[in-house]
């Protein structure tokens, strides 16, 4: 008896623990794989070129599609030269982060902050 009624109250400790661990997510990871150091460049070399902001807050998670009233701006040839693996995306910048967008779908494959 002593058994079960220390079961039924562990069960019942435990339980919200269980539940709020099924509720958190994993971050997706981006596909890019990009090192510190690209992310360095990237960052420096777009910040020289003094892209203009989009206006608002946007969802900047990987993944999620940006929406078609955001103009995408063509990855610069400078960028492109020394990180060649990104040169095929595009980009926009929003409240000092750097979003690399997928152009075959709009999908935002990375976030360099």
């Amino acid at each position: 008896m002593r058994t079960l009624l220390a079961m039924a109250l562990a069960a019942t400790l435990l339980w919200p623990v269980a539940a709020s661990a099924q509720a958190l997510e994993a971050p997706v990871q981006s596909k890019l794989n990009l090192t510190l150091q690209d992310r360095y460049t990237i960052k420096e070399l777009i910040k020289d070129i003094r892209v203009t902001p989009v206006p608002g807050k946007q969802d900047v998670s990987i993944g999620n599609a940006v929406p078609n009233n955001i103009k995408l701006e063509s990855m610069p040839v400078e960028v492109a030269a020394k990180v060649p693996k990104i040169k095929s995306h595009l980009f926009f910048v929003e409240d000092n982060k750097i979003v690399l967008v997928e152009a075959k779908d709009r999908k935002i494959v990375d976030v360099i902050e």
